[in-house]
């Protein structure tokens, strides 16, 4: 039988996945997306290569299942904007973002056997303008440290946006749900 296997220990990711209704396991790619980060300057490029590379690598061990690969990048501009890693980091993104239009890429890769489907899904999000004061509270608040762009648009993040236009707001947590589910199905997979 046929199972399927996250390429990702994201706890986002395995949320959205868990939606769906069909049984997955979560397993760490090896892929240096630092390395990938310095040699890819296209925020879309580089999201689409990480997304394959992380099903590729993952693929190997498991090449009779289907394997999802995923990829997520925050970019003001050309500017790509990481996992802050720190409240410090954090402070600054958002004090960057504050006021303005940026775009969430989500790229996914779902790999089986040979066989690759890939899809981008790209949502632009203008955060509205955001005092010190209100940056500081959020950041305590939501510890938005492990997240590209520096928010957690599921919980209390929504509140820093006035506009967000995409077609899947999956896609701003990491998973876009609507095209994996399609793609899934493509597969043979029972969704739901």
């Amino acid at each position: 039988m046929v199972a399927l296997v996250l390429a990702s220990t994201s706890p986002y990711r395995k949320e959205l996945l868990e939606r769906l209704g069909v049984a997955f396991t979560c397993i760490a790619p090896q892929v240096d997306e630092n390395a990938a980060r310095a040699a890819e300057p296209s925020p879309i490029a580089l999201a689409r290569g990480l997304a394959l590379a992380k099903a590729a690598d993952v693929g190997k061990k498991h090449g009779k299942d289907i394997v999802i690969g995923c990829d997520q990048v925050a970019a003001l501009g050309e500017q790509i904007l990481g996992k802050p890693g720190s409240a410090a980091a954090a402070k600054q993104q958002l004090q960057s973002l504050q006021g303005n239009e940026h775009l969430l890429i989500t790229a996914v890769a779902v790999q089986f056997g040979k066989e690759v489907e890939e899809f981008v899904e790209v949502t632009t999000l203008r955060m509205r303008k955001l005092s010190d004061a209100e940056i500081g509270r959020y950041v305590d608040h939501d510890q938005p440290l492990d997240c590209a762009g520096s928010y957690k648009f599921e919980r209390a993040g929504i509140a820093l946006f006035d506009r967000v236009q995409g077609e899947d707001h999956t896609a701003i947590t990491g998973l876009p749900l609507l095209k994996l589910a399609a793609a899934l199905r493509r597969f043979g997979l029972c969704v739901p």
